[in-house]
């Protein structure tokens, strides 16, 4: 089977399939993976064939504009179209050229979608996030307002639409470019449990479990309790890091803080706190007792494989959906603020709650009890039957 997949320049859209890549190339499957240089390196290791979608104005790879994304509908309309249609030209030689079985494309990769549409090639989706559906969406906070400015903008929507139907895209609106059905296969990188309104998602959605590599090297554990602080590599509140540093240096805890970003900004740091610009995550979370985070998936179903409490700081929509669905099932509290005294009471409340423990370990159990990357390939080696 040949499979043409399709991915954003994220390394937490990336991560989570090069396991289920590599096992479909050792079962015999020939993967065609649309990506970027900086991850050329991983997906070759998995044995799929690399396509380089770099070099062809991908507007979509500018930070400043991703940052906007979230803010604006009809902006981000405008991205996804003109990157859509960089890409047009490469991609549709490509596929003619692959003739490919399925095209497997992330979530928030449309144009895979859309590639999809216009071939008329059978379409899955990878879902590094929650699967959200008009239940589960609700886990998304939007206001009125953001209503409000979606009805203005939808002018601006219809008219970059308008481009991609000039182009042979068969697109009728917004919804179904960027909205999966119930009749949408799709794969999602975690567990039933932890998936919000997983009841209302038909059997088209395999919950294969989140995408774990091994710990190469253990990290020391050198207290009887061991703190882990990360907000990702984009956070830059240097006023919560601060008070983190303040307040946790004066506990008996060994505090590990990844800052991915200048950590000699701070000096006379306390003995028990230990600062990197990056750490081995998985290695820390394997000897941790909490987490403060910014709620990313990748992070969140880390910390939960090993039974790991968090103390919950989202910065995103998406993340604050992750947060919510943690909190649901009681497997973490939320950070009400970034002062010195929250962070401590939010952290004392999780290591001395053992409650906390044993439902980030329902949690964790939930994960192992998944089907992987074996029930993935299965998945799509039958729709290729059907």
């Amino acid at each position: 089977m040949k499979i043409a997949w399709f991915c954003v320049p994220a390394h937490g859209h990336t991560n989570p399939t090069l396991a289920l890549v590599k096992e479909l190339t050792a079962a015999g499957h020939e993967v065609f993976y649309f990506s970027f240089e900086m991850f050329k390196e991983k997906i070759e290791n998995t044995g799929a064939k690399f396509i380089s979608c770099d070099g062809y104005d991908f507007e979509m790879e500018d930070r400043e504009n991703a940052d906007r994304v979230g803010k604006d509908k009809a902006f981000a309309t405008e991205l996804l179209v003109s990157s859509t249609l960089a890409l047009d030209e490469m991609t549709s030689e490509k596929i003619t050229e692959i003739k490919p079985d399925l095209i497997v494309s992330d979530s928030i990769a449309f144009w895979g979608k859309l590639v999809a549409l216009k071939h008329g090639i059978p379409y899955v989706s990878s879902t590094t996030t929650f699967a959200f559906n008009r239940y589960s969406a609700k886990y998304m906070k939007e206001s009125p307002l953001d209503i409000i400015k979606m009805l203005f903008a939808m002018p601006k929507i219809n008219r970059q639409l308008a481009r991609l139907r000039e182009k042979g895209y068969p697109v009728k609106s917004l919804l179904e470019i960027v909205q999966n059905d119930n009749d949408t296969n799709t794969i999602v990188y975690t567990s039933k449990y932890f998936q919000p309104r997983s009841e209302t998602f038909s059997d088209r959605y395999h919950f294969i479990g989140p995408s774990m590599r091994p710990v190469k090297e253990p990290f020391p554990k050198k207290a009887d309790k061991t703190v882990f602080v990360s907000m990702g590599t984009v956070n830059r509140n240097e006023e919560f890091y601060r008070n983190c540093i303040n307040a946790l240096g004066k506990t008996s805890w060994q505090v590990i803080i990844s800052l991915g970003h200048n950590s000699e900004h701070f000096e006379n740091v306390p003995d028990n706190i230990e600062i990197y610009d990056f750490v081995d995550q998985m290695a820390v979370l394997s000897v941790a007792d909490a987490f403060i985070t910014h709620c990313g998936m990748n992070s969140t179903s880390e910390a939960l494989y090993y039974k790991v409490p968090l103390v919950l700081f989202p910065q995103t929509p998406e993340q604050g959906a992750v947060a919510k669905r943690t909190e649901e099932l009681g497997a973490g509290i939320r950070l009400k603020s970034v002062s010195e005294e929250d962070i401590l009471t939010s952290l004392k409340t999780i290591l001395n709650d053992p409650e906390y423990k044993n439902n980030a370990l329902k949690i964790s159990e939930s994960f192992h009890t998944c089907g992987g990357p074996k029930e993935a390939v299965a998945f799509l080696e039958s729709l290729r039957k059907r």
